[in-house]
């Protein structure tokens, strides 16, 4: 049944192997794509990694050398920042000797006008570093603040907010770190740490027997016998997880008498995912039920009022507009 109301008492199902998952945090696996990323910022802006041979000819040809200053990261509507943490990579990288005071954390809210940070040094380089901080942190806080905002129309029923695979080539440790610092939770971080059955690996297996065959059941028996064979591989060990992507009622109730972790229910109407919520409750609720596909901010709440314990979103990485975010000065 649907939920009737925003404040429903149903007690979430977590199996052990999904609370052994922890978000995605600016830990030294970020920090490591952080630098990288920062080191080819700097050289599509300035021609080069170092110092000694970066160039800003605009700065350099109309302001004086021993000017000094302070710019203050400003901005211009509401929103959740994040990326403070790369802005301060990036001062460290371009070795220019800035100081950076940080007003406002990563996951916190920032009003229009407010100051985030406050840059302060050598004018000529603070506005030579100013766009590749820009950069970073206008990009991880637009994800950030629509993060929030998918978060907040699923207020009062159980359905978490995920990121997807569908990143920016490069940067998806990142994003999916601005995914947690607005609210949501991060489903697996690539192909290597959970198994995802979808729809065309259900089409290969058809293709390759010739015999009829039943390829939900197969899929997931066999996903379970190779992640039992190849434990020591995978990051999770025997708990990685088995999600298969059904698009049907008929699929969807093959698949849950198998019990993979986690049935992903693509493109469904409210109509079908409450009768997929009704059917798993009755016949196997230790598995979690994510709807995918079309979702948007005016969609979001009635998916999540069918019960649903999961919702997972491509446009929080693939559709956010960046904050907008300024360099406001002070000389001095």
């Amino acid at each position: 049944m649907c939920l009737s109301s925003k404040h429903d008492t149903r007690i979430m199902r977590n199996p052990v192997n999904l609370e052994s998952r922890p978000p995605i945090v600016f830990d030294e696996a970020s920090r490591d794509d952080a630098l990288q990323l920062i080191q080819l910022a700097l050289v599509e802006d300035l021609g080069s990694v170092e110092k000694s041979e970066q160039l800003d000819v605009t700065t350099e040809s109309i302001v004086p050398a021993n000017v000094s200053g302070e710019a203050r990261f400003v901005s211009r509507e509401s929103g959740i920042v994040c990326g403070m943490a790369v802005v301060g990579l990036v001062i460290k990288n371009m070795q220019r000797g800035l100081t950076l005071e940080i007003k406002r954390q990563d996951g916190e809210r920032v009003e229009p006008g407010e100051t985030i940070a406050i840059l302060s040094g050598n004018a000529q380089d603070i506005l030579t570093a100013e766009r590749t901080c820009l950069n970073f942190l206008g990009r991880l806080s637009g994800i950030s603040t629509m993060t929030r905002a998918f978060v907040q129309r699923t207020d009062g029923t159980p359905a978490e907010v995920l990121d997807t695979r569908k990143t920016t080539p490069g940067w998806r440790r990142l994003e999916k770190y601005a995914v947690h610092c607005g609210g949501g939770a991060n489903h697996r971080m690539g192909l290597y740490d959970a198994v995802l059955i979808k729809d065309n690996h259900l089409a290969m297996m058809d293709i390759l027997n010739d015999e009829p065959m039943d390829e939900i059941r197969t899929a997931i028996e066999d996903a379970r016998s190779w992640i039992h064979k190849n434990a020591t591989r995978l990051p999770q060990g025997t708990e990685t997880v088995v999600q298969i992507e059904v698009d049907r009622l008929d699929q969807f109730e093959k698949a849950l008498a198998f019990s993979p972790d986690i049935i992903l229910l693509d493109n469904m109407s409210n109509e079908q995912l409450c009768q997929a919520v009704s059917i798993r409750d009755q016949k196997n609720k230790e598995v979690l039920l994510e709807a995918s596909g079309g979702v948007n901010l005016d969609t979001i709440s009635g998916i999540a009022r069918t019960g649903v314990d999961r919702i997972s979103v491509g446009a929080l990485t693939h559709s956010s507009v960046n904050l907008d975010i300024g360099l406001d000065w002070k000389i001095g």
